[in-house]
């Protein structure tokens, strides 16, 4: 068996194909090949290819949520890294119902600080969180399992 990467270089990768495809709109699959030559570990390289096609497919809607909670910033000026990272938080918060939500917006915090600003973490956190929020609000968390899922008790709930 092939040696899994962690996933937060596999993430990486992804922010690396994703970027290079947003400046060109070209070639993904040339782009793919390229970046993803040392992934040996297919659960790997289908986790890769699967966040890429979601978010290319759904990005304007990941970027009509991002607008929404930017209301006092200008859409473009947002550095086009950032908006990756948040395409990729809020496809993973959808699409993907095994990545616990917590660790979904860690990745996209602790990514932003070796490739972004700064201020980028922080700025990545409130609008992850705020999408967050508004899934929870309107029952569209899709997250199964333990630990997936926050799960609040009671004081009834405890022993006495």
């Amino acid at each position: 068996m092939k040696q899994r990467l962690g996933r937060r270089i596999v993430r990486e990768k992804v922010l690396q194909i994703l970027y290079a495809y947003e400046i060109n709109r070209d070639g993904l699959e040339a782009l793919i090949d390229g970046v993803m030559t040392d992934v040996e570990n297919i659960d790997d390289r289908e986790f890769a290819r699967s966040i890429i096609n979601k978010v290319i497919i759904h990005s304007s809607e990941f970027d009509d949520e991002i607008k929404k909670r930017v209301d006092n910033w200008e859409f473009n000026r947002i550095a086009l890294i950032d908006r990756i990272l948040m395409r990729m938080g809020m496809c993973e918060l959808i699409y993907f119902p095994d990545i616990p939500p917590k660790v979904t917006i860690n990745e996209a915090i602790e990514i932003a600080k070796n490739f972004s600003t700064a201020s980028s973490g922080k700025f990545i956190n409130g609008v992850l969180d705020n999408y967050l929020d508004n899934l929870k609000k309107n029952n569209e968390l899709n997250k199964k399992g333990r630990g997936l899922i926050e799960e609040t008790i009671s004081k009834n709930d405890l022993p006495e």
